[in-house]
């Protein structure tokens, strides 16, 4: 038996009602997490310099840098070049596609003007979790005490509870969005080459969707290897 006209028009109107909640409700979110993250910035930029900042990576597909990527890297050798941060930690491994994401960055920050010897990357991170995690145990073995995690506000906020979890003594310095200069410039022209791996399996063909999930949580960290 059909719905009446009444019965749909009622539907149509809990629905559009709903998603018009939901984008409410994203937007405050999105809101509250900017002002937050800027306000955070703020009371941690005073402690500078700090030894070392740590920049998860994102997935590069062989032309140019994505958003993503070109405001995580900007905002890394803002910091740097303010004298923030004194040393930058890019982490990533090749995971969705056949370029080692942390070697990417890297070579995008040193065509911005980075010195090489300032800059590091962590290879075996498959996951925002171990982007983190390997890459402060790398910063120890570096000999960097003072460290502060730099990315978007977002994944800032999702990784708080696995770094208290794991008690990792990191700040945080997350991206401010109006402080971001050249935003809307070209990117610059690199040779990806040195980051490509000739012999590679997406992540999404080696691993199911749980066991992904699973490393997203930080389950699939080896502890042994520290």
């Amino acid at each position: 038996m059909g719905f009446s006209k009444k019965t749909i028009k009622i539907i149509k109107g809990v629905i559009i009602y709903s998603l018009l909640i939901f984008i409410g409700m994203s937007f405050s979110l999105t809101s509250c997490l900017t002002n937050r993250s800027a306000k955070e910035f703020k009371k941690n930029e005073q402690n500078k310099p700090y030894e070392a900042i740590i920049v998860p990576g994102y997935p590069f597909e062989g032309e140019e840098w994505n958003d993503v990527m070109k405001m995580r890297v900007l905002w890394s050798v803002k910091l740097f070049k303010q004298g923030i941060a004194k040393n930058i930690i890019y982490s990533g491994s090749a995971v969705y596609s056949p370029y080692v994401e942390s070697k990417i960055m890297k070579i995008y920050a040193m065509k911005l003007g980075v010195p090489e010897e300032n800059l590091f990357t962590e290879e075996k991170a498959e996951h925002s979790t171990e982007n983190i995690y390997y890459s402060f145990q790398l910063a120890k073995d570096l000999g960097f005490n003072k460290i502060a995690l730099s990315t978007d506000p977002f994944q800032t906020a999702m990784l708080k509870s696995f770094v208290r979890k794991k008690h990792l003594s990191i700040d945080y310095l997350p991206i401010v969005m109006d402080q971001i200069e050249n935003m809307d410039s070209p990117a610059p022209v690199i040779d990806p080459t040195p980051a490509f791996v000739n012999e590679f399996t997406s992540i999404k063909e080696r691993q199911g969707f749980f066991e992904r999930l699973r490393g997203t949580m930080g389950k699939n960290i080896n502890e042994e290897s520290d």
